[in-house]
């Protein structure tokens, strides 16, 4: 049994107890991933299994045995950072940056569920590829917090990214 987080095979916890967030921090050390109200009301700990957005404090461990979980840690490397991380500097996407993990991480999920053409809940037309504007943004954004108010700013390099990757 081994989890791969950020292309790494790594051993579970010993207790299958143990949330996917507590052993990406505790055990791991990967810190990136936050702890924010761990009741996933808040996003701050989205993480992505297999290209999907899921909230680690509310998964356990085991659950993703052979499964791929990239952190933000997985997501740009030291000295090349991804596109949507670099939108979040140009566009202050942030303030005191404890959200900006799991924005990031939920942005990179929510652009791949937009590729795959699912809808929202403000998706206009069912039968129409899915156009991230500001509203579908803001949508499918909403599961993530930013307490300081940096809103604005991360819908911008979400939808200027989107607008650069097309």
């Amino acid at each position: 049994m081994s989890l791969i987080i950020n292309g790494v095979a790594v051993a579970p916890p010993a207790d299958p107890r143990v949330s996917l967030l507590d052993h990406l921090r505790e055990t791991l050390h990967l810190t990136g991933t936050k702890k924010g109200c761990n009741q996933g009301a808040c996003g701050a700990c989205t993480v992505l299994a297999d290209g999907e957005r899921i909230l680690s404090c509310l998964a356990l461990a085991v659950q993703y045995d052979g499964r791929s979980i990239t952190t933000i840690e997985g997501v740009g490397q030291a000295g090349a950072l991804h596109p949507l991380q670099q939108a979040f500097i140009d566009h202050d996407g942030f303030q005191c940056g404890y959200c900006t993990p799991g924005q990031i991480c939920s942005a990179l999920g929510m652009m791949m569920e937009a590729k795959r053409g699912l809808p929202s809940n403000v998706t206009s037309d069912l039968t129409a590829a899915v156009t991230l504007d500001r509203a579908e943004v803001q949508e499918r954004m909403s599961g993530n917090l930013c307490r300081c108010g940096a809103h604005n700013g991360i819908i911008d390099a979400i939808r200027l990214s989107v607008e650069a990757a097309a």
